[in-house]
């Protein structure tokens, strides 16, 4: 799922940002050592977290029916987890990067989802709609300079695109038969002896002899 992720973004940056000019597009950990060895216009997709969206989990199962209409299988809902991007353009003038960052930011907000066509693989199993944010502000829990400090770099700007992908969970549960007959109950009575077994209706016990020979009814 994340490689599909990746290779969506790509291709929406190369097509849509870029417009075919003479920009790497790479996955790589922005860190000192890499920024040295860089060596041509290059915007970086580096993936930094990722997390369940707990908002988004929904209970109980859906259905699988087969060609008769009879249900198969029944399997819980997909998860959805959030993929978060730390972009940044990278050039020989703050000024190149500036204007990066602007295509980038102009081809992120004409999307509230991923393209379908680019919707494939893994990503296309749920057949659900994967939305995408960018530039919203960060949880709580998390800042922009702890990841530039974690990663031993300079803070530089930068957006956050966050990609919100369904994801099957793999656990099929396998349907039992059909019933064919209704309902039927084995049931018996302790006391009086009456039972009905493997029956629809309520078979009543034989009536008693009374000890002047009189039967009686219970």
């Amino acid at each position: 799922m994340i490689a599909q992720v990746d290779d969506a973004l790509r291709t929406l940056i190369r097509n849509d940002a870029l417009s075919g000019s003479e920009v790497d597009v790479v996955f790589d950990a922005p860190t000192k050592d890499w920024a040295a060895r860089r060596n041509a216009p290059t915007v970086n997709l580096y993936l930094y977290d990722i997390r369940e969206d707990v908002r988004r989990r929904e209970r109980g199962l859906s259905e699988q029916r087969g060609d008769d209409g009879r249900v198969r299988t029944r399997r819980p809902a997909p998860r959805y987890y959030k993929l978060s991007y730390l972009v940044t353009a990278w050039t020989q003038r703050p000024e190149d990067e500036h204007r990066l960052l602007d295509q980038l930011l102009r081809c992120f907000l004409r999307y509230e989802a991923l393209p379908d066509e680019l919707v494939v693989g893994q990503l296309a199993e749920p057949g659900l709609v994967v939305p995408l944010t960018v530039g919203l502000p960060p949880p709580e829990d998390r800042a922009f300079a702890d990841v530039w400090s974690a990663l031993g770099g300079e803070l530089k700007p930068s957006l956050d695109i966050v990609v919100i992908a369904p994801v099957e969970t793999g656990i099929v549960y396998q349907a039992g038969p059909p019933a064919s007959q209704g309902t039927h109950l084995d049931m018996s009575d302790l006391q009086d002896g009456g039972a009905d077994v493997n029956r629809h209706r309520h078979t009543p016990p034989p009536p008693s002899v009374s000890g002047n020979g009189k039967r009686q009814e219970r």
